[in-house]
């Protein structure tokens, strides 16, 4: 596996093409890629997590419908010092698109194991350093080492280049970035955490894609929290207020993306899957709860504003009056679902049997 092989774009399996018509596409792909309308400007959270915004953009990039596989968002819950980091579910990208998600051992260079999946058609799933990431600069790039996930469809070991999927958007790394990346600035004390993702079974049909979510409705819905979490966050508020007064505003930026931002863009993602599922004629009425979703992410980002405000001045906030508000529109939207997803509704078989065939060669212009 340490011989180089001839890079090929995941969406254009064996299509013989060089390697720099491959990174002529990718450069164009970049400079022309337009995000998810979940990435849209009408969203009050423009970005959720890398995760779940990682998915959101393959997804859409695969031609497959994301809204369908949202109906995991109505589990999310408060862990005590944190919301839920809420991720796609492997199994649900299994029953709607056929799509096999597992993690992938290493124990050759990283770029290598990513070469050789690339080759075969899979896109790879990485944690790296954002400091090596350019499309963080003004944020983390070159200023700040963080964690976070990147799809790679494209690699280039010997020039050093890759085009990954991180966040909103698609992007080119190279040179030392790409060193940094995949740990040739020095001896790594642990290899990063990789997921292979391989398009095994042939998607649903967006005729079927209804059924199957609201029977993965159902099934999460059953999974949702004992009681209302942001009841739970309002008591622990409570306790962190003083510690988030006597922090630096670096800890307030920490405390907020755990809490309020997984809070406000989860249930944001529900209101929007939600009206899916009303275009789509299959279910509704759904505008009280839409509402209430609405509610969540606007006033999330309410109390965000406040709580730092709060933080910059060294003064305790405990954001009362929004969580009155986030409260209630909680309990609506979840005594609202069962409407929607009746507890009893038979879940959906996964694919399995059919494979997935790849369309014929395509550049990555899309």
């Amino acid at each position: 596996m340490g011989t180089s092989m001839s890079s090929i774009l995941l969406d254009a399996p064996g299509n013989g093409a060089s390697l720099e018509d491959i990174f002529t596409d990718i450069r164009h792909r970049v400079r022309h890629y337009r995000p998810h309308a979940l990435h849209g400007p009408q969203m009050v959270w423009k970005q959720t997590n890398c995760y779940v915004d990682l998915w959101i953009e393959v997804l859409g990039w695969w031609g497959l419908n994301p809204y369908a596989a949202l109906p995991f968002t109505i589990t999310l819950d408060f862990e005590g010092d944190q919301f839920s980091f809420f991720k796609f579910p492997f199994e649900d990208l299994e029953t709607l698109y056929g799509i096999v998600v597992q993690e992938h051992a290493i124990f050759e260079p990283v770029d290598v194991h990513v070469e050789h999946q690339v080759a075969r058609g899979n896109l790879m799933l990485v944690e790296v350093d954002a400091w090596y990431l350019p499309d963080t600069r003004g944020n983390s790039y070159q200023s700040e080492h963080t964690k976070t996930t990147i799809g790679i469809d494209a690699i280039d070991r010997e020039r050093r280049r890759v085009g990954y999927f991180h966040n909103s958007g698609y992007y080119l790394a190279e040179g030392v970035d790409y060193d940094g990346l995949f740990g040739k600035h020095g001896p790594a004390h642990l290899v990063p955490y990789v997921e292979r993702a391989k398009r095994q079974f042939k998607p649903l049909e967006e005729r079927e894609l209804c059924d199957a979510s609201l029977a993965l409705l159902a099934r999460h819905l059953k999974r949702r929290p004992a009681s209302n979490p942001i009841a739970a966050f309002r008591e622990q508020l409570a306790r962190d207020a003083k510690t988030i007064a006597s922090q630096p505003i670096s800890y307030f930026h920490a405390y907020s993306f755990n809490t309020l931002r997984q809070l406000g863009a989860n249930f944001e993602l529900f209101g929007r899957y939600l009206r899916w599922l009303e275009a789509s004629g299959c279910g509704g009425p759904i505008d009280t709860l839409v509402a209430a979703c609405d509610t969540i992410a606007s006033e999330a980002m309410v109390l965000e504003f406040r709580l730092a405000r709060a933080s910059a001045r060294g003064k305790e906030e405990r954001g009362e009056s929004s969580l009155d508000i986030l409260e209630r529109a909680h309990a609506s939207l979840i005594d609202g679902v069962a409407r929607i997803a009746p507890p009893g509704r038979v879940e959906p078989n996964p694919p399995f049997g059919t494979l997935y065939v790849p369309p014929r060669p395509v550049t990555a212009v899309r």
